[in-house]
């Protein structure tokens, strides 16, 4: 049965499914603006996902063809994937920061075995065993598409600039950008007070850089022609703390359920990747691979347990944490392949 909760002063949420995932679903927002209703981002692309998202918008009497536009906090298909039919239906336009739409564009314009290779490159140069990366070497021949979805998503037709108020006439919503799960990952302030909430400067569309009882993923994104490495977990770090300073009065998070507290969640978030740094830290008392570090790392169940494609995320994380020990100049690449990693 189709789940949407009002939130009041013209929000409302949908809950859509993620098929096979834990998180179960995507919190889908609905906000009402005077040139009609705008989507805060939109769910897996899925028929399953589909009908929920469309069934969610009649119960609030809003045909799909009546969607104005769709603001997307981040490039990840259960955020952005039924972007591309929500336009189809609607004519909606779709907005999302630069650095993801430059994501999506990239993934458009490569032959889809370009990404399984280079995420077999990546695993290599981590220390992944082979029997990890033969079954991604034989995918290179196979059906790409289902291996990573949304290799063919909608290309957004509007930026958000940081900072920004967006043009939605009766609204008062603000991109904020938070780099770190993903490199263009915006939250949205609405910086409207409600009368049935606690004193605070309005809410926030946190997408999932705020969560409230998970970390959100720290990967990498970089494009595989770029020199520099990236250092993503740098930057959610100085997101939460931007985040943190807003004063909120309540977090509407795209997963799990809305919150208060917005500062403390930030700041246990913080001291969270504090606590894993320091970890991993420990973990190089001897010069040791990405994947090497992650089968060590304390996670939620046993590396024994963890399946393979969830492997690919937790290597991606460790590897996020030994980039910044080494930005931080506690920690050293070593020259030679695999890469590995020393204390300094």
């Amino acid at each position: 049965m189709t789940q949407v909760t009002d939130h009041g002063g013209g929000v409302w949420s949908i809950k859509v499914p993620i098929p096979a995932n834990p998180l179960g679903h995507t919190l889908v927002h609905l906000l009402d603006t005077a040139r009609g209703p705008v989507l805060i981002d939109t769910g897996w692309d899925d028929p399953a996902s589909w009908e929920a998202l469309t069934a969610g918008l009649a119960s609030l009497g809003v045909p799909v063809a009546d969607v104005h536009g769709v603001v997307i906090t981040h490039y990840h298909p259960d955020h952005h994937g039924l972007s591309g039919r929500v336009r189809e239906a609607s004519g909606a336009w779709i907005a999302m920061h630069p650095a993801d739409i430059e994501l999506v564009r990239r993934t458009r314009t490569v032959e889809s075995s370009h990404w399984l290779g280079f995420l077999t490159e990546q695993l290599t140069r981590s220390g992944a065993p082979e029997e990890h990366t033969a079954p991604l070497r034989d995918a290179l021949t196979a059906d790409v598409e289902r291996v990573i979805p949304g290799l063919r998503a909608a290309l957004p037709d509007r930026e958000i600039a940081p900072g920004e108020l967006l043009d939605l006439p009766g609204r008062r919503l603000r991109a904020i950008w938070t780099p770190g799960h993903t490199p263009g990952h915006v939250c949205l302030h609405l910086e409207e007070e409600h009368p049935a909430l606690l004193p605070g400067r309005g809410r926030l569309f946190s997408g999932d850089h705020l969560l409230p009882g998970i970390s959100p993923h720290i990967g990498l994104y970089e494009d595989p022609d770029d020199p520099v490495p990236a250092d993503p977990l740098g930057d959610y770090l100085g997101s939460l703390e931007r985040v943190g300073g807003l004063s909120v009065s309540e977090v509407l998070p795209a997963h799990q359920h809305p919150f208060t507290g917005a500062a403390k969640r930030a700041r246990e978030l913080l001291d969270h990747h504090r606590r894993r740094l320091a970890e991993v830290l420990a973990l190089l008392a001897e010069p040791m691979t990405p994947w090497g570090i992650a089968e060590r790392m304390e996670w939620n169940r046993p590396w024994a347990l963890i399946p393979r494609s969830s492997r690919n995320i937790a290597v991606s994380e460790a590897e996020a944490h030994l980039r910044r020990l080494v930005t931080t100049g506690r920690a050293r690449t070593l020259p030679g392949s695999p890469t590995r990693y020393a204390a300094v």
